[in-house]
């Protein structure tokens, strides 16, 4: 049964079904609850603003720290731009081999499609990753114009890196020609058009963030401050998520 995209926001790939879900109640979250992030913000919407319009624009890949909302943003924009066209296809990192069959699905719709994956990386010897490479620049055919790949990961380009690996890279003329190791690791990533940065918070910025979340909050804010900063050792970093977590713990009834 195919989806009717006009009231569909968001699809998901199903492997056993071998077909798209349609999913018709998404995540509520907004651009503006996204804090401490605005030059990321920035670069992600204006991109997509180009696809809706029909303007070149370009995949995109949100690498860098846990927790700093790469995946949120991605969610966000799906509720900002519904109404203008914006639709969603979250594929997991282990069914990108079914990317072309799920591309071809939405190739021919009117609605601009972000095929999303979220938390991407590859460990040696997996091979799903050439399936994202001849959707991401097309093989004999051109990648359709309505659809384009946002990913997210830990990893700028990635794959893991071996020290090892370096060891057969040269310098030619004063310039890097890397080993065929890291060339292939890296012409992956180089087909996103588009990279986002995203780093851990420093500890003011963390705390700006708590006291948005608290902006009602009539108790001692130094105290508050210790607690929130504490919490954050505990989860081992400090982030947006872990403000969120904090603040859904501090919580009353």
């Amino acid at each position: 049964m195919s989806i009717e995209w006009k009231n569909t926001p968001a699809a998901i790939w199903r492997q056993l079904k071998g077909s798209l879900r349609a999913v018709r109640t998404i995540d509520p979250i907004r651009l503006d609850q996204l804090l401490g992030i605005d030059d990321q913000k920035q670069t992600l919407v204006r991109n997509t603003e180009k696809f809706i319009a029909g303007l070149p624009a370009n995949n995109v890949l949100l690498w860098g720290s846990r927790g700093t909302g790469k995946s949120s943003m991605i969610k966000a924009l799906l509720n900002e731009y519904f109404d203008q066209g914006l639709r969603i296809v979250e594929v997991d990192k282990d069914d990108l081999v079914y990317l072309p069959e799920i591309v071809d699905e939405v190739r021919d719709q009117p609605q601009r499609f972000i095929v999303y994956c979220d938390d991407l990386s590859f460990e040696a010897g997996e091979k799903t990753y050439k399936a994202l490479k001849s959707v991401l620049e097309g093989s004999i055919e051109s990648p359709p114009e309505n659809v384009l790949i946002y990913a997210t990961s830990n990893r700028r380009h990635l794959m893991p890196e071996y020290m090892s690996e370096n060891l057969t890279s040269q310098v030619v003329d004063t310039e890097i020609h890397h080993g065929e190791a890291i060339e292939e690791k890296i012409s992956l990533s180089d087909r996103f058009g588009l990279w986002i940065s995203f780093y851990p918070f420093n500890q003011d910025r963390y705390l700006e963030i708590i006291d948005h979340y608290f902006q009602d909050y009539e108790g001692d804010r130094k105290e508050l401050h210790r607690h929130a900063i504490q919490f954050a050792l505990q989860r081992g970093g400090r982030s947006g998520r872990a403000a969120f977590q904090f603040y859904k713990n501090s919580v009353e009834k």
